[in-house]
């Protein structure tokens, strides 16, 4: 059974920085992406990083390009997003998931490509 764990949402000031961690289990085979996506209250899910568990090849949105990392322990037990210079419009419930790569160089950016997901941690942007 595949599982997924969110941890280390938060409130935080505009400026600030947070970490998430997605620790994941269950899942055996080599080719697998990781992606975080959020969703905020009256709006669409929408994509902000993954990687590639097997490449080790990274994607970003536009909207945390330069202020997000996304990484992953050596044991490929647990994906890292560390989120800096936080605004107020990255205020959302993030979730991890789990995407099945149908080929072996894909950063799949849409929900409906991943099959596992996370419950979702709070992260609250405001002064």
């Amino acid at each position: 059974q595949v599982q997924l764990v969110e941890s280390g949402g938060g409130s935080v000031q505009p400026g600030g920085s947070l970490l998430l961690s997605c620790a994941f289990s269950g899942y055996t085979a080599d080719y697998y992406a990781i992606g975080w996506f959020r969703q905020a209250p009256g709006k669409e899910r929408e994509a902000v990083s993954c990687i590639n568990v097997a490449e080790d090849t990274t994607w970003y949105a536009d909207s945390v390009k330069g202020r997000f990392s996304i990484s992953r322990d050596n044991a490929k037990t647990t994906v890292f997003l560390q989120m800096n210079s936080l605004r107020p419009e990255d205020t959302a419930v993030y979730y991890c998931a789990l995407g099945v790569l149908s080929r072996l160089w894909e950063l799949p950016r849409h929900p409906l490509e991943y099959a596992y997901w996370g419950q979702g941690t709070q992260v609250t942007v405001s002064s």
